[in-house]
């Protein structure tokens, strides 16, 4: 299993998809960001009908749907605990990334990876990496200023909310084109674990 930091240089993360399907996707190569930590507790811990998400199915729906051909996972920081999830979301075909904090700050830290997410973004950008638009996931509306930056630059696809209504109404002034909803009753068919029969 391979962990990598939100510092870890591009070159060194793996490739999704082979040569051919690369290819096929040049016009349009999308990105998708994951705050995984938004993900989670608005969906499989919201108070009204929690579910939860097939993270296989939600990578393809990522690149079926929005030509995402790379999609990076963000967490706040490693815990050994969650290995089966981290492999889990490895598996699944996302690159995850984690917050680089001092060991002896572990106890004290969030989970919030905004500021990781924002930076990425805007370091792919000024190194001019080869990549169309931003697919970001979440509802948090501390990256509005960096979406009304890349509507502004023509550089961003969507931000998906994972639940809706407790997305922030800040976002609500980008327009519909710009954002979609994951619990609605379309998408979340095509992404939720599916339950197995009694």
């Amino acid at each position: 299993m391979f962990w990598y930091t939100s510092n870890t240089p591009a070159s060194a993360l793996p490739e999704r998809g082979n040569k051919r399907t690369r290819m096929e996707n040049t016009k349009d190569k999308n990105i998708a960001f994951i705050d995984g930590q938004n993900l989670y507790m608005a969906i499989s811990k919201r108070k009204v009908s929690p579910w939860d998400v097939d993270l296989a199915r939600f990578r393809i729906y990522l690149e079926q749907k929005y030509h995402a051909t790379k999609a990076y996972y963000f967490l706040g920081f490693v815990q050994a605990e969650n290995n089966d999830l981290y492999e889990e979301i490895q598996k699944a075909g996302f690159l995850l990334l984690f917050r680089e904090h001092n060991p002896a700050m572990l106890g004290t830290k969030k989970g919030n990876v905004d500021s990781d997410i924002i930076f990425n973004v805007m370091k792919k950008l000024y190194k001019k990496e080869d990549f169309e638009k931003v697919v970001l996931v979440s509802g948090d509306g501390d990256y509005k200023r960096m979406v009304d930056f890349l509507i502004e630059e023509k550089r961003f696809e969507k931000i998906l909310f994972p639940d809706g209504k407790r997305a922030s109404s800040l976002y609500k002034k980008i327009g519909a084109q710009y954002f979609a909803t994951l619990d609605a009753p379309d998408v979340r068919a095509k992404i939720e674990v599916k339950k197995k029969a009694p």
